[in-house]
């Protein structure tokens, strides 16, 4: 009875010994999958869009916090819409600058990384802000940039469009290596309907359906087995031929052989530099300072 169940116990620790890789590798590829679902929420911030002038549609609203939060959370730092039907006789960089202080955004805490983008329909003033992190990023002259890029859709009234430009190129701007940020959204610079950002996508481009944890668990299941009925396949033996098998080393005549690097090509993109100290920032009432830029659309 003994060696019966000795002899049982050395099959089955063969057994795990043999399959535990490719169970290993299906939970790496099961918690890949998995894992595009879960986003890191701002820490402090949790809404991003303030349409109190009605300008959006429900599901424009929706695709917008989701495209604030994910960049958001990739450049850390809080991209905010306001949209006004009046300032209560404010100028319009008072009422933002009166925002920060009572309000508190941020990122990761409050009165933390900011940027803003306030228009006031009843004047048709528009104003951008930066504050913390993005007052350095997006200073004065960047802003200048980015509020010309999206006047022209706001005249139009593409407010959708001209918002999410606005978060795309800020986002551009905050993050260290732009180059990586093109890579990964595929966004360099233009308009919003350029780079396949819609209503019926997520804020990365994809189907929403992609990122539901069903879908992605059928598809991390079927690689799996994939990936597991291949090295089941190449276990059944050894390959015991290589390169010297059928090598005739007497008429072998085997040159040597060299790559030579010739030249490399690297495209950049001049950040806008800040020729105006004064520019449209300032400081709030309780402290805070801030870039910025106004105009009309």
């Amino acid at each position: 009875m003994c060696l019966l169940l000795y002899g049982r116990w050395f099959l089955l620790r063969n057994w795990l010994t043999k399959y535990s890789i490719f169970l290993l590798i299906f939970i790496t590829i099961l918690a890949a999958f998995s894992g595009g679902t879960v986003k890191a929420a701002s820490e402090n911030q949790k809404q991003f869009i303030f349409d109190d002038a009605q300008l959006l549609t429900d599901t424009e609203r929706m695709d917008l916090e989701n495209l604030a939060e994910e960049l958001g959370e990739e450049t850390e730092t809080a991209l905010l819409i306001l949209t006004l039907d009046g300032t209560d006789g404010k100028d319009i960089k008072k009422y933002v600058q009166d925002y920060y202080d009572e309000e508190a955004p941020g990122y990761d805490q409050p009165f933390g990384n900011t940027a803003i983008l306030a228009i006031d329909m009843e004047e048709r003033d528009i104003y951008l802000a930066g504050f913390k992190k993005a007052e350095d990023y997006l200073d004065d002259s960047t802003l200048d940039y980015i509020r010309e890029e999206i006047t022209p859709a706001l005249s139009a009234g593409d407010y959708f469009e001209a918002f999410s430009t606005f978060m795309q190129e800020s986002a551009y701007y905050l993050v260290d290596d732009p180059t990586a940020f093109e890579n990964e959204y595929g966004y360099s610079g233009n308009a919003d309907a350029e780079n396949g950002y819609t209503e019926d996508s997520t804020s990365g481009g994809m189907p929403a359906f992609f990122y539901h944890w069903g879908f992605q668990l059928i598809i991390s299941l079927v690689l799996a087995g994939i990936v597991v009925s291949i090295m089941v396949f190449q276990s059944g033996g050894r390959v015991t031929v290589n390169g010297n098998t059928y090598m005739d080393k007497r008429n072998s005549k085997i040159v040597n052989r060299h790559d030579r690097f010739i030249r490399k090509t690297v495209t950049k993109q001049r950040k806008p530099q800040n020729n105006n100290p004064g520019g449209g920032g300032g400081i709030t009432g309780g402290g805070h300072s801030h870039s910025g830029s106004r105009g009309k659309f």
